[in-house]
């Protein structure tokens, strides 16, 4: 573990994938961009701008505790370095830049969220039920528990988190409520080990896992962050330009394959005998399927345990016959 509670999942992977977008014009990175979209404690960032002594990065996160750690990290690159704050959806309308040349995601909630109690991410800590990225957003988890209906309840459950008791579950939460509303992680959890059967509890993992992600992707919008994220991205990548998209669980993973998918393939009509000028796919596929941690990465960093890196370049523009002529 780090000093910064974060081990950079998949670091030299990432390097080898984006470097190659990242030097096309100097080999140092010199005039090259890239977009960290999920900063946290900015591990990734550093061994970029370490690897590449020319290069500028722009890092987003919307937790300013996160912020503040990276800052200090990578305050010894100077203003190679630019932090916002912002959802990984919220930066790419207004940029400064009007390309970028790469673009990296290490999805979901960091080891550093985790390790805070106060958070309410875990449910290993008893804790507020929070479960905010950004503290200053609205909705919390105990919000989501303590006033959504019967019906919703089970819709984040089964749609969030994949479980298969979702209907029992909330059912649960909203006869225990009426006692008296659910304030702590550790009141959830106890919830959670009475309405899921035992046999479950003996051969399902933690009977608290998928409620907590659940929780965690309504209280952030993550799934719709994400879907609007990766487009937009995709569009700000320069001709030769690479993005690569660490997800670690199959929701998220199935929204990147999905958009993946759509920009490697050609939009022209089925049937056609030719492939229409203009239709053809924009980006080619560098990742065979979703790539994964090897035994001894897992060894080193169990969070890269669940890891699917995902990786596409962007086909370069093609020139306008008889433009450059001279």
């Amino acid at each position: 573990m780090s000093e910064y509670g974060h081990v950079p999942v998949l670091i030299d992977r990432c390097v080898e994938l984006l470097a190659p977008a990242l030097t096309r014009r100097y080999a140092d990175g010199t005039g090259a961009v890239l977009v960290d979209a999920t900063l946290g404690a900015g591990g990734h960032s550093e061994r970029f701008l370490t690897e590449f002594p020319g290069l500028r990065v722009v890092g987003l996160d919307r937790d300013p505790n996160a912020l503040a750690i990276a800052t200090a990290r990578l305050a010894p690159f100077g203003d190679r370095m630019t932090f916002v704050r912002t959802r990984y959806d919220g930066y790419w309308a207004d940029r400064a830049e009007t390309t970028v040349d790469a673009v990296l995601f290490d999805l979901g909630v960091s080891s550093m969220q985790l390790d805070r109690a106060d958070r309410g991410f875990s449910y290993a800590q008893d804790a507020p039920l929070d479960m905010r990225m950004d503290p200053d957003s609205a909705l919390t988890a105990a919000e989501i528990l303590n006033t959504y209906d019967e019906k919703a309840l089970a819709r984040v459950l089964r749609e969030y988190g994949e479980e298969k008791f979702a209907g029992r579950i909330a059912g649960r939460i909203v006869r225990r409520r009426e006692r008296a509303p659910l304030r702590t992680t550790g009141e959830l959890v106890e919830l959670l080990y009475e309405a899921i059967p035992a046999a479950t509890r003996r051969t399902g993992g933690h009977p608290a896992k998928r409620t907590f992600q659940a929780l965690r992707v309504a209280v952030n919008a993550e799934l719709d962050s994400l879907g609007a994220a990766i487009p937009a991205a995709l569009d700000a990548l320069a001709g030769g330009g690479r993005i690569a998209v660490m997800a670690y669980q199959s929701l998220e993973d199935r929204i990147v394959k999905r958009l993946f998918a759509a920009a490697t393939t050609s939009r022209t009509p089925p049937g056609l005998p030719v492939e229409l000028p203009g239709y053809e796919a924009e980006f080619v596929a560098l990742t065979r399927g979703a790539e994964q941690a090897d035994a001894a990465e897992i060894e080193r960093n169990p969070r890269s345990a669940s890891v699917r890196l995902r990786a596409l370049e962007k086909k370069p523009e093609k020139k306008v016959a008889g433009k450059d002529d001279s």
